[in-house]
């Protein structure tokens, strides 16, 4: 079946809504990473029971504008050994990077754009032409170009690898970073940014294509649509969140993945010569891709906007607007609050545990996932038999995982009785 369409006019672009959504973005976005560095240090002093910031404002609330004026008043010296042109560069590029992923991530109620229509069939053997295909085709064009999406660039076919493009682009620079800095303890840094983004980014996208299996659509708005008819794909493909989830936590460079800036070890890491606004800015950048990985875990695994049918219970246009953004919002929330817990409640790996996790665990266990949802596609299987199997290989995982460090070649040394050991303290 041929889908090829003739000449017909495309949606006109729309340069008034598209500036009104980068605006509106980019007033969501910045305002959240102020907030998020404050709950950062609430939650992390929750946890040690501390007080935590509460001096500037009520609560302590107006102190990420105190930070905000500290970050442009303070000197930004730059060492004289750095290569400037590169040292300066890889700030801009980081949170560059990191806001332009946001172009086509849903923020709220969307439509899918219509599917191609087909310009011929094949009826006993010919092949004959569809007099009404193009007619169809900008019927449904006219009618989504009517609806208002709340994303920057509705419709984009490639959305999600646009995101995946877009935002593994942020590793240039922390490499410029680091190797500009003419230190050693950022170049080191840098190298392990590199080596950790390269290796998650494989059981990223594995994890994320028996997604695409189902949906057969590379566009975010499809893939909350079909969740709004068929159900969360949380439900169905537990272990394919579990993967996406922990290597967008490597991406982040979040604990336990910060190995780049492990200042146990590399002082501050690729961060080590930076400060005020240029280190403001890698961390706008840092904080930004938590936002849109958040997004992207609330769209392709928990429905985006969708709440079993509460999203459409207003027939109010404009409250069936702020219900669905606020649904969204509350599920970033929860992702946002996820990331910061995990921060302070899980220690850091070392970078071999690190690297062994990718390649040796994850890796596998997103192939064999997807091989299972081939098979569940394929022969049109009931969706549960995918959460069987889901549930199966991470328990299989376990399993195998135990009986390894129970093994022979796991057994502790024994202490050699014959050393003498030195005194500790003073007598």
């Amino acid at each position: 079946m041929n889908h090829a369409l003739p000449d017909a006019d495309m949606i006109e672009f729309d340069w008034i809504t598209t500036l009104a959504m980068i605006f509106g973005v980019i007033a969501v976005v910045l305002p959240m990473v102020g907030y998020l560095t404050l709950s950062e240090r609430k939650i992390s002093a929750w946890i040690q029971d501390r007080v935590g910031p509460n001096r500037v404002g009520p609560l302590g609330l107006l102190q990420p504008l105190a930070d905000g004026g500290k970050f442009f008043l303070k000197e930004a010296p730059i060492p004289s050994h750095v290569d400037k042109l590169f040292f300066l560069m890889a700030p801009a590029l980081s949170m560059c990077t990191a806001l332009v992923a946001l172009a086509v991530v849903p923020w709220g109620g969307t439509t899918p754009p219509p599917l191609p229509v087909a310009t011929t069939v094949v009826v006993n053997g010919a092949v004959q032409p569809v007099d009404d295909a193009l007619a169809k085709f900008e019927t449904g064009q006219a009618e989504y170009a009517t609806k208002f999406q709340s994303v920057i660039l509705p419709g984009v076919d490639v959305g999600i690898v646009y995101v995946f493009a877009i935002g593994s682009l942020a590793v240039y620079g922390v490499i410029l970073g680091g190797w500009a800095s003419d230190n050693k303890y950022s170049l080191l840094g840098a190298l392990r940014a590199s080596a950790q983004i390269i290796s998650y980014e494989i059981p990223l996208g594995l994890s994320i294509v028996g997604i695409l299996l189902f949906t057969g659509s590379l566009n975010l708005e499809a893939m909350m649509q079909w969740q709004k008819e068929h159900g969360w794909f949380i439900f169905y493909q537990p272990l394919a969140f579990l993967l996406f989830m922990t290597s967008v936590y490597a991406e982040c460079n979040r604990l336990p993945f910060d190995l780049p800036e492990a200042e146990q070890e590399l002082v501050g890491g690729y961060l080590t010569e930076y400060g005020a606004l240029n280190f403001g800015m890698f961390m706008i950048g840092e904080f930004t891709h938590m936002i849109t990985t958040s997004l992207l875990m609330s769209i392709c695994f928990f429905g985006g906007y969708t709440l079993f049918g509460l999203e459409d219970s207003l027939s109010n246009p404009i409250a069936g607007f702020v219900l669905k953004a606020g649904i969204m919002m509350a599920k970033v929330g929860f992702f946002l609050f996820l990331y910061q817990m995990v921060r302070w409640t899980i220690p850091r790996f070392r970078f071999d545990q690190l690297m062994a996790l990718a390649w040796k665990v994850m890796t596998p266990l997103a192939l064999l996932h997807l091989l299972g949802s081939m098979i569940v596609n394929q022969f049109k299987l009931s969706n549960w038999v995918l959460t069987a199997i889901s549930l199966g290989l991470f328990v299989g995982a376990g399993l195998l995982a135990v009986a390894v460090k129970a093994g022979p070649n796991n057994t502790p040394r024994r202490r050699n009785s014959s050393i003498k050991r030195m005194p500790v303290g003073v007598n």
